[in-house]
């Protein structure tokens, strides 16, 4: 193996050897690269690198080596738990800087959340569109399994259900919830503001206190100013005339931001809008700048990264920018902690980056809001805008023409909609009536309601594996998945029952941490060869000879 170095006439130090120091050659250099968490000193030798350890360094040129060797190149040592914004990793109690986002409909299962926290990761529970009933099964799981270990529920936007958004945040409260992962706003709402300043005050040294965190997603600028704002007064105003709050607590609130954290959401599965990441990172970073100037919190503002994170290199340039964490969503769907079913996690593993399309989201139908999904395997995007433009084309259930009226029954609803409206009324009854209330006197609401019931057991057909409804799963997934699988290509973790959602992380940190040792180098000037320190997967016992064994020990 040979590993050309770079012709420098001089050399800004020099390495001599010692009773104790060794130098090893070809053979412990790529061993020596992939050790990050100890430093390392390179040098040359008759022209080749080597690996010095020992010994002593003297820095300034000298016009011969004497008994002294030139240094090629140093890199200091960079575990992946270094990688992301240390204050981030000690404000939460986490390791390592690597978030598990809130895939909805349980997706983001009890299970993926246990691993995440026991690995020193953060995990979100994908609490949207599940039931109040599914949600506090979960807080109950979690509180025995994980006890103090950080974890958190996610609180979605409902602008057609505000009731239930506001039911949640009742929830969080009364379980003492104390993190949450805010996404698919458009604005702030009174539940949201509600949960954020809850047992605001004081602590022992008069510090402002907020319990409740929100971790908050946003891909809009005008979004994620509004999380970086404090509560607006008039929600604060309208808390306090509630009585949930006092005048003295709404006083504090306004010194605080809505959200500390922020996720810089990218082409991403699931509700997106479809943002390059390279764009959108250094814009919501100036926007931390500015509004930290602005209030000057107490506590400096973070942003983090996600959508299209699911590889080594990917995961490199996001830290590289600037990213205080990294948040991973479809590839997590992918493995087998994940809430989906086999079925679904076999087609993930197939998935190539063109293998998605935009669809309408069945929380905001009626919006024109659209998800992004796999459609390799299944025709749920294309069935899904038809029925949007089904939607928009007329005024109600009764006056679909007989051709489009037998499809959306006969393949869709595989019922009649006389029948389809029996049952999704009856849902609502449940869920919530005054949509029922609203429909009876309005039929493309109705129709729209009908429509969402497709959009809806969709999502639920995937998870649950129902082998009859395959060409209707609807399975959020981004680009990223195309990529995760090509980095894959050749290794253990190309086969779905090999993809556990720890190793995957922690082969993506690591592999990240080698990409940016690998940079450092060859800023240096040192051009590594094809195969070293690529950041390919490695098998998770292996993988645990490069890991820092005083973080793996702890």
């Amino acid at each position: 193996m040979n590993f050309p170095s770079i012709t420098q006439s001089r050399s800004p130090a020099w390495w001599r050897p010692n009773a104790s120091s060794t130098i090893e050659g070809d053979a412990g250099l790529r061993r020596a690269i992939a050790t990050l968490h100890q430093p390392l000193l390179l040098v040359r030798i008759n022209g080749a690198l080597a690996v010095a350890r020992g010994g002593t360094l003297e820095f300034g040129p000298k016009t011969t080596a004497a008994d002294g060797y030139p240094v090629a190149a140093y890199a200091p040592a960079l575990p992946s738990e270094s990688l992301g914004d240390s204050t981030f990793c000690a404000d939460h109690r986490l390791r390592y800087a690597y978030i598990a986002g809130a895939m909805a409909n349980g997706i983001a299962s009890t299970q993926l959340v246990e691993e995440m926290g026991r690995a020193g990761m953060l995990g979100f529970f994908g609490a949207a569109g599940l039931s109040l009933e599914r949600v506090e099964a979960a807080i109950d799981q979690l509180a025995r399994s994980l006890a103090d270990v950080p974890y958190g529920f996610n609180l979605i936007h409902s602008p057609n259900e505000p009731e239930l958004e506001a039911e949640l945040v009742d929830l969080y409260l009364r379980r003492g919830i104390r993190l949450v992962e805010a996404s698919a706003y458009l604005r702030l709402t009174l539940p949201l503001v509600r949960y954020r300043v809850s047992g605001i005050g004081r602590d022992a040294t008069g510090r402002v206190v907020t319990p409740n965190r929100v971790i908050a997603k946003a891909s809009r600028i005008e979004v994620a100013t509004q999380f970086f704002s404090p509560p607006p007064a008039e929600f604060l105003a309208e808390l306090v005339r509630r009585g949930e709050i006092t005048p003295e607590q709404a006083a504090l609130a306004a010194t605080v931001p809505m959200a500390q954290d922020l996720t810089a959401e990218a082409d991403s599965g699931g509700h997106t809008d479809n943002r390059p990441l390279v764009t959108l990172l250094p814009t919501m970073l100036a926007l931390r700048e500015r509004m930290q100037a602005k209030y000057n919190y107490a506590e400096p503002l973070r942003v983090g990264a996600a959508g299209g994170l699911s590889t080594p290199a990917a995961l490199a340039a996001a830290f590289t920018m600037g990213a205080a964490y990294v948040l991973t969503g479809s590839v997590n769907q992918a493995c087998t902690e994940s809430g989906s079913c086999d079925a679904v996690r076999a087609m993930l593993s197939q998935a190539e980056q063109a293998d998605i399309a935009m669809a309408p989201a069945a929380d905001m139908f009626e919006m024109g809001v659209r998800v992004q999904v796999l459609k390799r395997g299944t025709m749920f995007p294309m069935r899904a805008a038809r029925l949007y433009d089904l939607y928009r084309a007329h005024g109600g259930l009764e006056n679909l023409p007989e051709a489009d009226r037998i499809f959306v029954e006969k393949q869709l609803l595989r019922t009649t909609i006389d029948e389809a409206w029996r049952s999704t009324r009856e849902f609502f009854m449940k869920r919530d009536p005054r949509q029922v209330e609203r429909a009876e006197s309005d039929p493309k609401h109705r129709m729209a309601l009908v429509f969402r019931s497709y959009l809806g057991l969709s999502s639920r057909w995937a998870n649950g594996g129902e082998a009859s409804r395959v060409m209707d799963y609807q399975v959020w997934c981004g680009p990223a998945m195309g990529a995760f699988n090509e980095w894959t290509r050749g290794s253990f973790l190309e086969r779905p029952e090999n993809r556990r959602v720890v190793v995957v992380a922690q082969n993506l940190m690591y592999g990240a941490a080698l990409q940016l040792r690998r940079q450092n180098l060859r800023a240096q000037g040192i051009q590594l060869p094809t195969g070293v320190a690529e950041g390919l997967p490695i098998e998770p016992q292996a993988l645990r000879e490069f890991l820092n064994p005083e973080v793996l020990n702890t």
